[in-house]
């Protein structure tokens, strides 16, 4: 398992959820819901710089939830994701960015939030930050089992 801090992000077209790991690739844990739209890069770019300047806790990667199909294919939301995350490996060179399958996040933050017992308004409030827990704490898990760091790495173009 790579040593370091990771964030996950679930964007959608409204809100980014955000999540963090600890450096040993552990947890995955909610940090906050970003407004997705203008200045949604500079806010992560910014809380990539807070990161890291506690330099132990370098990020070693962001994790992006790709949404496919249950079939495994790709439609306009996927594409949507692919053109963000692009944007997103320019605006924060040279932290990597992946792409992670989230097949069915949403659905599994939602049940877990209301296992919990958060209400509609309050669960609504934090599920995106939710599903990214799911999103990263399944590319962790992913990890740890096959040794390989999971999805795809995107590449960085101009």
């Amino acid at each position: 398992m790579r040593y370091g801090v990771r964030l996950g992000l679930d964007p959608g077209d409204a809100r980014i959820g955000v999540a963090r790991s600890d450096p040993a690739g552990v947890l995955a844990t909610p940090v906050e819901t970003v407004q997705r739209g203008r200045g949604d890069l500079a806010r992560i770019a910014e809380l990539l710089s807070v990161e890291q300047d506690g330099d132990p806790e370098r990020v070693l990667e962001v994790v992006v939830g790709l949404p496919r199909s249950l079939s495994g294919g790709e439609g306009p939301a996927a594409a949507k994701v692919r053109e963000w995350a692009g944007r997103l490996a320019r605006a924060i060179a040279p932290v990597p960015v992946r792409l992670a399958d989230e097949r069915l996040t949403t659905v599994s933050a939602e049940a877990m939030l209301r296992d919990r017992g958060r209400s509609g308004a309050r669960r609504r409030a934090v599920v995106d930050q939710a599903a990214a827990v799911v999103i990263l704490q399944h590319a962790l898990d992913t990890e740890r089992a096959s040794g390989t760091a999971p999805g795809e790495i995107i590449e960085e173009r101009d």
